[in-house]
């Protein structure tokens, strides 16, 4: 595998300005990932702070509800702020310290991102921007607050179609602009190289814990892993450590929007090998190489690329991407609410309800969940799309 790829896919397609911080950035985190003394920090933080080990949960009412396999939610949605995007954040705000840069960048789509990075820096005296699109500002009006309350600085980006997409081309020309001062946390498994390693990585504390937890729980590795995917980095999470064991099958699930006849944002079902944010990838774009507009009741879905590891991962078919419509994702976010008292992230929702394409699967089997966020900042978005 060429350095910086996966298979055919990730790389570094970027300005020449970035390549030193690019550089920078891999060989601290070359030096320091196996270091004893920086994991013990990581650890701490992790346990006092976010609150790890996120348990692993017997959804039992749901599983008779459904009649199917023994379904299990690793319980992401309750680390501190609400969502597994704490896990990268708080690794990569510390790698910034190292590196002597006090000025964090970000860029957010659903919010949570944004959240995150701003809790961190608030914590660590860092200064934080964030960029989100318009568009999610207005659809996520209770994370802005939490990310103004924290002390961060949000950017209203107005291009394009203001959501995601646009928020990180802006984030990454604030980058280019002020390169020797800032670090810029990448939200997700996107991004040049070494970005989709080091997310990937800072993540997959989610898929080691479950990978202890299922043998002590169920005495055996799960069945089949079903999470998520925009960039795709609480899936690649939870993915990774499962990689080489072959018995467990593993499930993204893109967002499909409104109908069959939506763009939506399932890059790997629908999409084709373009660039994108520094990294070649799949990705949704016209014959012509123009990005379309993606639509996703989910603004963390709402994005028209994925990492590229998941690209490779579904060209070497270790990983199967299926994609789930709005209706769909609404009508799981409601009864996941009601039969087990736990309101999901309408990212979220999207995995759970691929559990009804799978209820014929024998009962002895044990079918995990990522619930990658709860469903708090997504209130305003429900109510307003409400038919319950």
């Amino acid at each position: 595998m060429n350095k910086g790829y996966f298979g055919d896919y990730g790389g570094l397609f970027i300005p020449e300005t970035l390549s030193h911080a690019l550089n920078e950035l891999e060989k601290l985190y070359t030096e320091i990932k196996d270091d004893k003394d920086f994991n013990l920090q990581l650890t701490d933080i992790y346990k006092d702070y976010v609150g790890r080990p996120s348990p692993l949960y017997f959804a039992e009412s749901l599983t008779k509800h459904l009649n199917g396999p023994k379904i299990w939610f690793k319980r992401e949605d309750l680390n501190h702020t609400g969502a597994h995007k704490i896990n990268n954040t708080v690794g990569q705000a510390l790698l910034a310290k190292m590196l002597g840069k006090k000025r964090i960048i970000a860029e957010t789509g659903a919010g949570q991102h944004g959240v995150a990075t701003a809790t961190i820096c608030a914590k660590l005296g860092l200064e934080c921007i964030v960029y989100m699109g318009a568009k999610d500002i207005e659809r996520q009006e209770l994370n802005v607050f939490k990310i103004e309350t924290l002390g961060a600085s949000i950017v209203p980006v107005h291009s394009g179609t203001a959501t995601l997409k646009d928020a990180l081309n802006e984030a990454i020309r604030d980058w280019v602009t002020n390169v020797d001062t800032s670090h810029y946390i990448i939200g997700s498994v996107t991004g040049p190289h070494p970005y989709p390693t080091i997310v990937r990585d800072f993540n997959a504390i989610s898929g080691k814990e479950l990978k202890e937890q299922s043998l002590n729980q169920f005495k055996a590795l799960p069945d089949m892993i079903i999470a998520c995917v925009g960039g795709g980095s609480n899936a690649m999470g939870v993915f990774h450590p499962f990689i080489e064991d072959k018995t467990v099958e593993l499930i993204g699930v893109e967002a499909g929007g409104k109908d069959s006849s939506d763009i939506g944002g399932a890059s790997i079902t629908d999409g084709s090998t373009g660039v994108l944010h520094g990294a070649k990838t799949k990705i949704l774009q016209s014959n012509s190489g123009n990005i379309l507009e993606t639509n996703s009741i989910s603004a963390g879905l709402d994005y028209p690329g994925v990492g590229p590891e998941h690209a490779y991962l579904a060209d070497i078919k270790r990983a199967k991407y299926v994609k789930i419509f709005d209706d769909e994702a609404l009508e799981a976010f409601y009864e996941i609410s009601r039969i087990e008292g736990i309101i999901p992230a309408l990212e979220t929702a999207h995995a759970l309800a691929y559990l009804k394409k799978i209820s014929a699967l024998d009962k002895s089997k044990n079918v995990v969940v990522n619930m990658s966020g709860r469903g708090d900042k997504d209130l305003y978005s429900v109510m307003k799309n409400a038919k319950h």
